[in-house]
């Protein structure tokens, strides 16, 4: 059941994308903007509900201090970008790749992820409580003490990822194949545990957190 995730790649046409100056969403009736690159620059202290992006690529992006609550992203690539503590609770994701990138502290929670690929990026505290994750892979992430309370997953997968102290409470795991990561600790019960996908290693961690005690 776990086996290789196909994720859908964004549908953009990367050799005929414009450049463009974020600040040019104000020129729109609508917080919107699509087909366009930005590159180099820093997105400061923007915030907007309801932001819609539709086949845009960031390149060395700095968002600082940005609040995007019900963000609706569709076929967009976030490459080498920092999105520390950017806030995109409730947003809708489609067909989007993060590559190279640091969301550290990002909000994610109570959104919809699908078809999203996560690729070497820092993710440590993290929150994607609440949230529905439909074919999405995170592929040498560090997700250390991130947040996966009460979440939905189908077609998910964590590829030598660093998994220490994430939050997976109420999570059901069957089907999850975490074998491939590395922690000390999870918050997980054994019932959302059922059906999950571990190493033997792990397997002897998971008893010791159950109190179980493995003789020789």
């Amino acid at each position: 059941m776990s086996g290789k995730i196909k994720i859908e790649q964004p549908k953009i046409p990367l050799q005929d994308l414009p450049q463009a100056n974020f600040q040019e969403i104000y020129y729109q009736d609508e917080p919107y903007l699509e087909s366009c690159i930005i590159t180099n620059c820093t997105i400061d202290r923007e915030k907007m509900d309801k932001v819609v992006l539709s086949q845009v690529v960031f390149k060395n992006v700095t968002f600082s201090d940005v609040s995007f609550r019900n963000i609706e992203l569709t076929d967009v690539i976030f490459d080498h970008c920092d999105l520390t503590n950017a806030d995109f609770m409730g947003g809708s994701i489609h067909r989007v790749e993060f590559k190279e990138s640091k969301l550290l502290g990002t909000n994610l929670s109570d959104a919809s992820l699908g078809n999203v690929s996560f690729e070497n990026c820092n993710m440590n505290l993290s929150a994607f409580g609440y949230s529905s994750l439909k074919q999405v892979k995170f592929n040498h992430c560090s997700l250390e003490s991130a947040d996966y309370y009460e979440c939905k997953f189908i077609k998910v997968k964590f590829e030598t990822c660093r998994l220490n102290e994430v939050n997976f409470s109420r999570t059901p795991l069957k089907g999850i194949d975490i074998s491939s990561s590395t922690f000390q600790r999870l918050t997980v019960s054994p019932e959302d545990l059922k059906g999950c996908e571990v190493s033997p290693d792990q397997a002897i961690v998971f008893a010791a957190m159950l109190g179980l005690k493995i003789k020789e």
